[in-house]
């Protein structure tokens, strides 16, 4: 698997998102301003997490995005999913019936793949979050967030 701009600049800009107090709306603006991340490329992000029921979309003046769910409701895993990245292995492999060596190194990759999707299933928001604030508290930084 490998994480790409796109799930990247995802799980960045939600745990952005998660910093709102009451997880209340973020502009686009807002967020890309915060993260460095290209206006139009987010907004097409959070529209495909809005889809997927990640996040859900506030008009008005005061809108934008905000979490469908509170953080320790969001997987890694579902956002990734929601964006399109893709953890099965590649490439789509049957292995042949004759070669002993092709069937355990297919069953070794079909085991690790199972183990990843339950890692990333098991990570949220909330743990990314305070992997973070930790992170930040050890370099001495107060209330910047950026990912």
């Amino acid at each position: 698997m490998k994480l790409t701009t796109k799930g990247h600049y995802s799980v960045k800009a939600l745990l952005d998102l998660s910093q709102k107090p009451g997880y209340g709306p973020t502009s686009v603006k807002a967020i890309a301003k915060r993260q460095e991340i290209p206006a139009p490329y987010l907004e097409k992000l959070l529209i495909e997490m809005r889809r997927a029921g990640i996040v859900e979309s506030v008009r008005g003046s005061q809108g934008g995005y905000k979490l469908a769910n509170s953080p320790d409701q969001i997987s890694l895993g579902q956002i990734l999913e929601a964006v399109g990245e893709t953890i099965e292995p590649l490439p789509r492999h049957t292995p042949d019936a004759k070669i002993a060596e092709d069937w355990v190194t297919f069953a070794i990759w079909r085991r690790l793949h199972q183990k990843l999707k339950e890692a990333l299933y098991s990570v949220t928001l909330e743990d990314l979050y305070y992997d973070a604030r930790s992170w930040q508290a050890a370099l001495g930084e107060e209330t910047s967030f950026v990912v």
